[in-house]
């Protein structure tokens, strides 16, 4: 179809426009051109033709249309003898989808970032008129379908697009830097910045759990430093002894925050809110220098070092214990609360409650596929956007969007 005359501009967007619908890239992706091709034995009225948006744009004359072909160097497509019709080169057969053509594809494909916002597709080719053969332009876009200011872009071989990497003027868009990378490139950097966040993302955690696990652990020496000295143990013959006995025994000398005591137990704890030894002294002198309980002799011993530390930890963890079940139970029934604190004892199951059953222990409370835009035939969800400006507008099955000439 070649003649020596030179196309016009005009003549030039035509050819490659159309071109472009019938190209590898977009006409194995575009279900509506495919059907058309199936009606006429590869014959598209030039009409048909006239109704895509993007060629409409550029002409709506049929005879324009056959006046480019007639000038383009390609060889890709035919002109009827009436010239009325088009249809590809039966000598230029469409490749099939399949995985070895897919490879192909991403080997020559290119990824170009940094074109600012509001740049349409034809800024971008006439960016690219003068860089050799491009067969798909894809605009990519975010989540409100706005451009998000890179592309990826298909040229007609492998090594063209390595050599289009290389170039030195691709690497600004008017005042605009641009990253540019292999496709294949871009994913494995892509793929690379996801491992490396999550592994950020992994030392982060890390660093903050062991954070509000060392300011828990100061928190609890504090709180641990705060009650030292206000431990007493007891031992003795207590069968029949209860929290509110100890309560009785220190009423008015001391007040207690919680009892460690199991009814039966031969042994048990109280943590005072003041000094033990003190709060013992008082209560012994009170009763003439020998306190007992319920007329029983109890050995008494406040508890220092090793012993108290790690029963005042124990307590902590019981309280807090306590605490979160008593948070998981809000709203439900709120009695059994008591905490053995002085005058407040009821026999409860926890700091203070005697209901618990013999020898229990008990707590402390405390990209890319060409679509037409064929305006007779696609809806706006399956309209197909144009690659180059050269993008099918026929309808389209379920396929990616190219951003080729929308």
């Amino acid at each position: 179809m070649a003649e020596n005359q030179e196309p016009s501009l005009l003549e030039k967007k035509v050819a490659e426009q159309i071109e472009y619908y019938f190209g590898d890239h977009n006409l194995v992706r575009d279900k509506f051109l495919k059907e058309q091709l199936q009606l006429d034995d590869g014959w598209v009225p030039l009409e048909t033709m006239l109704k895509f948006n993007r060629l409409k744009s550029l002409t709506t004359e049929q005879a324009v249309i056959v006046e480019a072909l007639k000038k383009s160097k390609t060889g890709l497509l035919e002109i009827s003898e009436d010239k009325t019709k088009i249809r590809r080169s039966p000598s230029k057969p469409l490749p099939e989808m399949n995985d070895e053509y897919k490879d192909t594809l991403r080997h020559k494909s290119v990824y170009i970032k940094g074109f600012p916002l509001d740049t349409s597709l034809d800024d971008i080719k006439d960016w690219l008129s003068d860089k050799g053969t491009i067969e798909n332009i894809h605009m990519r876009k975010g989540p409100l379908k706005t451009f998000k200011g890179s592309i990826f872009m298909v040229l007609g071989t492998e090594d063209a697009a390595k050599q289009f990497v290389a170039r030195d003027d691709v690497k600004k868009f008017k005042d605009n830097d641009l990253i540019v990378l292999m496709k294949d490139d871009y994913f494995t950097k892509k793929q690379e910045e996801r491992k490396q966040g999550r592994a950020e993302a992994k030392a982060k955690a890390k660093t903050e759990k062991e954070e509000k696990q060392k300011q828990a652990e100061e928190e609890e020496m504090k709180s641990l430093e705060e009650q030292k000295g206000c431990l007493l143990r007891f031992r003795g013959v207590l069968d029949q002894t209860s929290r509110e006995d100890f309560h009785e025994v220190f009423a008015g000398h001391a007040e207690i925050k919680w009892i460690d005591f199991t009814r039966g137990a031969k042994e048990g704890n109280i943590l005072f809110r003041s000094n033990a030894r003190e709060a013992l002294e008082k209560a012994e002198k009170a009763k003439g220098g020998t306190l007992q309980v319920k007329e029983k002799d109890v050995e008494w011993e406040v508890l220092e070092g090793d012993a108290e530390m790690e029963t005042l930890k124990k307590i902590i963890e019981d309280q807090q214990e306590s605490l979160n079940k008593r948070r998981g139970n809000r709203g439900g029934h709120r009695g059994g609360r008591g905490r053995g604190r002085g005058g407040r004892s009821r026999d409860r199951d926890r700091g203070g409650r005697d209901h618990h059953p013999q020898g229990k222990k008990t707590k402390f409370d405390s990209d890319e596929e060409g679509d037409g835009d064929h305006q007779e035939h696609a809806s706006p969800k399956k309209r197909a956007l144009e690659a180059n400006g050269k993008g099918t507008e026929g309808p389209a099955a379920k396929q990616v969007r190219t951003e080729n000439g929308s």
